[in-house]
């Protein structure tokens, strides 16, 4: 009878609200600070107790002799350095840090609870590999910018903080300055984000090529190349050299059209990139006499910009070799030009040539449609009527004639020669061809197109190495550049006739390093055939008959052969990609 109260004691104890489990453990002193911090984390405690007062027990009257010796129980979670401080001599400095890692540590706790901790075993794994994995950082390093004087003065404890413990480079590592800190930090990143293999490339490149100047000069350092880069607008990695292309296989893809975000309401009449290959633009000209502009990123194409020219009927526009402004030319005996950097537009004085353009329109000579700028940019050669050929002087920019060159008859074409002194070449309508020393103002060659009959158009590469001439009948012929203009050969010899096309060739167009030619002609649908040049024989699996092409009005290559834009008369532009030229 005597246990039953004390067991109806205990239940009714049992009854109160219960707490964690950890917290009724006895603190005793021969626990240390580090076991009772594993006492917190296990048993998830706070490190510190609340309040005194909040955690008594009550115990029953049998139990109050035994209570005398647990009076301020409330206490005993507390550490001893909330309630007394010891003055030893001995450990006074191991004393004095105490409260400032306590602190240090209840914040660390704190953190801990949200972050997921890393096990030790991983941790330790992972500090074991970062002397193979890691790459050192080069011996060479730019100063930077702005250094902190405070970085000095900072002290970072890794064994205390659990996310930094990874930083540590043996398991004894504990306190590290700010420079040191920053450095293992980088370090962790870069081991985390390895280095791409683009940037590795650029790296080793660049510094075969910092080898070569130093060896060349003696005298040139590696912070010399900074103003290098900043005084151009040439691509960090530099370009790609072309790669050679197979004669059998041309890799194309296509891609959206270059003016959905714009599309024109009349025929394409002109399509022409911008020369510069770090501005991808690309300028249309159609039958609604409207010139857009387009941002060619192979994605979305943006449109940037429409400019409209009512007076003026637009067949052709062309960029000036500089790239700093765009020529409008038509049916009439004025043009426009328009300056990407001003944003104006100008008309030339109408009858400018004199008495060349006082016909009516009906006569050839009140067209400026056959025009062509030399490499430089300084002269412009315009087609009259007669076999005359004016010469513009464009760098005054007043577009005065500053001579006349003359055939026997009628040019249809007009190309300046890459091959030679910077001769004008000039295709009549007769399939003569006239070579004129622009210094002498003079004829200095005339030789006959082969075949003799029909000659439409002609033109060459920027390489010099190729001249093309397209007939009514839909044949090409093939001639070395060099033997065109060269004053002690004879009639220059084709190298090949390029027979694929049976209708008249409207569009003639080479790609930057002169491995492709684009032959096309309007009068039919889906006429359109690449050459490969150094073979000189059309491509089998690109265009094919089921290629939607339309009625191809004209063709450009971007400046590095990126792409390749196709006007016809629905008034789309098909623009591609050649696989082959494009910077993976």
């Amino acid at each position: 009878m005597v246990k039953n109260p004390r067991k109806r004691q205990k239940t009714g104890k049992i009854q109160h609200k219960p707490v964690p489990l950890g917290a009724d453990l006895h603190n005793d002193a021969s626990k240390d600070d580090e076991e009772r911090r594993l006492e917190s984390l296990l048993f998830g405690v706070p490190y510190a107790p609340e309040k005194a007062g909040k955690e008594i027990m009550v115990i029953s009257d049998e139990e109050a002799e035994d209570g005398q010796h647990e009076v301020g129980r409330e206490f005993e979670n507390l550490l001893d350095s909330d309630l007394f401080f010891v003055d030893d001599n001995a450990g006074l400095s191991e004393f004095s840090q105490a409260p400032q890692d306590h602190v240090q540590s209840d914040a660390e706790d704190n953190e801990e609870l949200i972050v997921p901790e890393v096990p030790e075993s991983d941790e330790d794994e992972e500090i074991s590999i970062f002397p193979q994995d890691i790459p050192q950082q080069p011996k060479k390093t730019k100063a930077p910018a702005w250094t902190d004087p405070d970085d000095v003065n900072v002290q970072v404890s890794l064994a205390s903080n659990n996310r930094l413990r990874k930083l540590r480079d043996a398991p004894s590592d504990d306190t590290v300055g700010g420079r040191e800190y920053e450095r293992r930090l980088r370090r962790q990143f870069e081991h985390i984000n390895p280095t791409p293999d683009w940037a590795s490339i650029a790296r080793k490149k660049s510094d075969c090529a910092k080898r070569r100047r130093s060896s060349a000069s003696g005298s040139e350092s590696g912070e010399d190349v900074v103003p290098e880069l900043l005084a151009s607008t040439a691509g960090i990695l530099g370009t790609t050299k072309s790669k050679t292309i197979p004669p059998s296989t041309l890799s194309i893809e296509r891609l959206r059209d270059a003016n959905q975000a714009a599309p024109a309401d009349g025929e394409i009449k002109t399509v022409a990139f911008h020369p510069s290959p770090h501005i991808p633009v690309l300028l249309t000209a159609s039958a609604d006499r409207r010139l857009r502009l387009f941002h060619i990123d192979g994605l979305t194409n943006p449109h940037a910009q429409t400019l409209h020219v009512p007076s003026l009927p637009i067949t052709d526009a062309v960029f000036h070799p500089s790239g700093t402004s765009i020529l409008m030319t038509g049916p009439r005996p004025f043009y426009y030009t328009y300056d990407l950097q001003s944003g104006a537009s100008h008309r030339s004085p109408r009858g400018l040539w004199g008495t060349t353009f006082s016909s009516g329109r009906g006569d050839q000579g009140a067209s400026m449609e056959i025009s062509s700028f030399n490499p430089t940019g300084e002269i412009l050669a315009v087609a009259g009527r007669r076999g005359q050929v004016h010469l513009v002087d464009w760098r005054s920019g007043a577009a005065q004639v500053v001579g006349e060159l003359k055939a026997n008859a009628n040019v249809k074409s007009l190309w300046w020669s890459k091959a030679g002194a910077g001769e004008l070449l000039g295709l009549t309508e007769d399939s003569q061809v006239y070579v004129w020393n622009i210094g002498q103002r003079k004829c200095v060659k005339r030789w006959q197109d082969e075949g003799g009959f029909g000659s439409r158009l002609f033109g060459g590469d920027s390489q010099g190495k190729y001249l093309t001439v397209g007939s009514n009948t839909g044949l090409v012929n093939v001639y070395n550049a060099e033997s065109t203009v060269d004053l002690e050969g004879g009639k220059p010899k084709t190298l090949k006739t390029i027979g694929n096309l049976t209708t008249s060739i409207s569009t003639l167009r080479f790609n930057h390093d002169s491995q492709l030619l684009a032959i096309a002609s309007n009068d039919k649908k889906d006429q359109m055939r690449m050459v490969h040049c150094p073979s000189l024989t059309a491509f089998g699996n690109w265009p094919t008959s089921s290629t939607p092409l339309g009625h191809v009005t004209s063709i450009d290559f971007s400046r590095e052969s990126e792409y390749l834009a196709i006007g016809n008369t629905r008034g789309r532009v098909l623009l591609y990609q050649l696989r082959n030229f494009s910077q993976q």
